[in-house]
């Protein structure tokens, strides 16, 4: 799969997710098997007034090429500053968030509320792509609500506008993350346009992302919620793509590595006051299912310095 001049290692994408997806968890992803990590939504607003939280946001040092910063807003000519000072920055790839359904997002006129106004996305996609000169992908949903599907029509404009792969989420925005993501729009795009189309929504399994590919004929699938705690999915979907074979499940072992290694490089980039509290909710999603997990999680809670939640790690996953 190529985005630009991109030619990816696979086809199975990280999807970006607001307070998740920092580039200590990129690169873990990355490491275990994405074939592209995008970065968390940036809003452009703070990221040009130099917010010191939105520039760590935008922060992929040491990452692997090609690195994807997401941004997010509803002016043209603030949009097209924004993804010129990322270009400048080192970013490889600049994806435009249509997608985010929060509200403090929507009522911005920001996120998915941009796709009730075709014109205003095509303005803001003209302008950002002819700001750059590296490849722009755009993440949307199916449309506003149910009543107004307009995936199919949002893909044409970003096709003409020259937007270079679209990833597309399951759900209207009215639907947030309720309910069961529907494949058939996506189809419908895919069959629409000839950008890549890349699939999102509730692909929890190798089985799952290979089903999706077929319904779809989508290029590629974006993982998201799946991967919190979950790192490893992205090997065992890429291999079962590639064999029809399943990998064994990571074992105890295996998962308290990888969680410290992920921690040690949390508490680096966040500092040793911030890091221990941003730790917490990566080793609530590691410690779900886990024999005793709840009970360990709230012990963990409490513990405010990185080599007391190193040690607590050490002792329960043996």
């Amino acid at each position: 799969m190529k985005i630009g001049n991109y030619k990816l290692v696979n086809n199975v994408i990280m999807a970006p997710m607001a307070e998740v997806t920092d580039r200590p968890f990129r690169i873990l992803c990355k490491k275990l098997g994405a074939g592209l990590a995008v970065s968390e939504m940036v809003s452009v607003n703070s990221l040009l007034r130099g917010s010191a939280k939105t520039l760590r946001r935008a922060n992929h040092e040491g990452e692997t090429f090609p690195r994807s910063i997401q941004i997010a807003g509803a002016d043209p000519a603030l949009m097209a500053e924004a993804a010129r000072f990322n270009e400048a920055a080192g970013a490889q790839i600049i994806d435009i968030n249509m997608g985010c359904p929060a509200k403090k997002v929507c009522n911005t006129l920001a996120g998915s509320s941009l796709l009730r106004d075709e014109p205003l996305v095509a303005s803001i996609l003209s302008a950002v792509v002819s700001a750059v000169t590296i490849p722009v992908t755009l993440k949307i949903r199916t449309g506003w609500d149910c009543q107004y599907r307009n995936g199919v029509a949002i893909a044409k404009i970003a096709e003409d506008c020259g937007i270079q792969a679209l990833s597309v989420h399951g759900r209207t925005r009215s639907c947030f993350f309720k309910g069961e993501a529907e494949y058939e729009t996506i189809a419908a795009i895919k069959a629409a346009v000839k950008i890549p189309v890349i699939a999102n929504g509730d692909i929890t399994s190798p089985e799952k992302a290979k089903q999706v590919l077929e319904q779809t004929k989508a290029d590629g699938i974006m993982i998201g919620r799946a991967a919190q705690g979950r790192p490893w999915i992205f090997r065992e979907i890429v291999h079962y793509l590639a064999t029809g074979e399943f990998l064994p499940e990571p074992s105890s072992l295996e998962i308290k590595t990888i969680l410290l290694e992920h921690l040690e490089t949390v508490y680096a980039f966040y500092g040793e006051e911030r890091g221990p509290f941003v730790a917490r909710k990566h080793v609530y999603w590691y410690s779900k299912g886990q024999p005793k997990g709840a009970r360990f999680r709230e012990t963990f809670n409490e513990l405010t310095t990185a080599s007391e939640q190193q040690r607590a790690i050490e002792t329960f996953f043996t």
